[in-house]
């Protein structure tokens, strides 16, 4: 019961759905169709109120990730029992690899994108109050992704890149992209030549979203990446944002962080980003502080809804675990 409990809350988070209520049925109804009626709808009222109760707790839910029974936090080896596929931990001070799995497999990242769409972007050091519109061309027209950015959105700069990283809107980093000097085609060419000065020999950039499964990097390169994207306080404040609303053709609408771990009292986190295409499975990268050092989490190919949140608190208590033995021993 405590796992089904935890799949829904991840769900009313990560995908951020609501229950809609029931449609009712054209025409007139006999009274005992209508009394039938009168009792779905005051159940499914009341489902709807439970739900908006486990809506409300899940972020602490997801982010407690409570351990499952019989799958410890170690290893027979003593390592972390993490399950993404590729994983680097680094410390960022010494650049000491702490752990690693297929950290030279060269895999697709999704919306880890979004992080070197945005230091491209502040590269160009624009006006960040200058407002960009939503247009046709914002539209995915490669996997049919949704947005709530409806063409003719007029956000700033600022906003548009907000909601990149907080929200991991694709709206808002083609229309960044776009407003480029020499637009898109001339943001992917700096997109790559940043890759190359980061020394990322296994990054490459098809487009700004991460969408493009064409987009690969490995997790040490991807640790390169995050330890750079570091150094932009914008990145660091905007991909750690809990929530925010924004005005959007005329109405405020709330957005909410994709990576439940930024609401958790159990992490100290400076930036972050997920991402998730059906190639590269379930993404996050983190700096954490952990014992009082910046250490870089790259989990990348998670195969399950949780998951990725599961390995980074194994990792988590790993790095803390090593830290009392450390104690211990001196």
């Amino acid at each position: 019961m405590l796992l089904k409990y935890l799949m829904v809350s991840c769900t009313a988070v990560v995908l951020g759905l609501g229950v809609a209520p029931p449609s009712e049925a054209a025409g007139k109804t006999t009274a005992a169709q209508s009394s039938s009626k009168k009792k779905i709808a005051k159940a499914a009222h009341s489902k709807r109120i439970k739900q908006a109760s486990i809506k409300k707790s899940s972020r602490k839910s997801v982010a407690m990730a409570p351990r499952i029974p019989n799958e410890p936090d170690f290893d027979a080896l003593g390592l972390p029992n993490v399950k993404s596929a590729s994983v680097l931990v680094q410390d960022q001070i010494s650049g000491e690899v702490l752990f690693e799995r297929n950290s030279d497999a060269v895999v697709p990242i999704a919306s880890i994108t979004k992080l070197m769409t945005a230091m491209v972007a502040l590269d160009a050091r624009p006006a960040l109050d200058e407002v960009l519109v939503v247009s046709e061309e914002d539209i995915d027209q490669l996997k049919g992704t949704r947005s709530r950015l409806a063409v003719g959105t007029r956000l700033t700069r600022e906003e548009m890149l907000h909601l990149a990283l907080m929200s991991s809107e694709n709206r808002a980093s083609s229309a960044l992209s776009r407003h480029y000097p020499g637009g898109q085609r001339a943001f992917i060419a700096a997109m790559n030549q940043k890759a190359i000065e980061l020394g990322l020999a296994d990054t490459r950039f098809f487009d700004s979203t991460g969408l493009d499964p064409h987009n690969v990097s490995s997790a040490r390169d991807l640790a390169k990446m995050v330890a750079a994207s570091s150094t932009y306080p914008l990145i660091r404040e905007f991909s750690t944002t809990r929530d925010g609303s924004f005005a959007v053709k005329g109405k405020t609408l709330h957005f909410n962080n994709t990576n439940a771990l930024v609401s958790s009292s159990d992490w100290e986190i400076a930036l972050q980003k997920t991402g998730f295409t059906n190639e590269a499975g379930k993404c996050l990268v983190m700096q954490a502080w952990l014992n009082q050092k910046p250490v870089v989490i790259v989990l990348l190919d998670s195969w399950g809804r949780l998951t990725r949140i599961g390995d980074a608190n194994r990792i988590r208590r790993w790095v803390e675990h090593l830290a009392l033995q450390g104690a211990g021993a001196g």
